[in-house]
């Protein structure tokens, strides 16, 4: 492999790690992840319960994923699971009042990590970066 392209990938790899691990462990400080807040995010935007199913389908992933995160954000009492008067046979994940603060709190972190971490950048330079990741992540074939 080129030197170039191999350092590139490796520091890309790299960055996508430290990023992550960042940002999560500014989100524990309130007890959240990024699974969790992607999923009390997409509650907010949908504006009403979810069938576990549609949240697995907003949220990219199988329903056996679905079913343990909202375990978990149950047990925290973020999210509560109720009938679904429409199909008794399905159960709705709302979001609790300590879900919609938690939902909020954890977006202002996020916020707040995405603004200090891209500081570091000009406008320019972060428009740059942004076309460069998507001219990357282009060439992964979507499932």
């Amino acid at each position: 492999m080129n030197d170039g392209v191999e350092a590139g990938f490796l520091a890309l790899l790299h960055a996508a790690e430290v990023t992550q691990a960042h940002v999560e462990g500014r989100l524990a400080t309130i007890g959240l992840s990024l699974a969790k807040l992607a999923a009390l995010r997409a509650l907010e935007d949908a504006g009403k319960p979810l069938p576990l199913g549609q949240l697995a389908e907003r949220l990219s992933c199988v329903k056996s994923n679905i079913t343990q995160l909202v375990d978990r954000l149950e047990a925290d009492g973020l999210v509560a699971r109720v009938a679904d008067p429409g199909d008794r046979r399905s159960r709705l994940a709302v979001m609790t009042p300590q879900g919609r603060k938690a939902c909020a709190e954890g977006t202002r972190i996020q916020d707040d990590t995405e603004r200090e971490l891209f500081g570091a950048l000009s406008t320019d330079e972060a428009r740059q970066l942004a076309s460069l990741i998507a001219k990357i992540t282009s060439r992964v074939a979507e499932p």
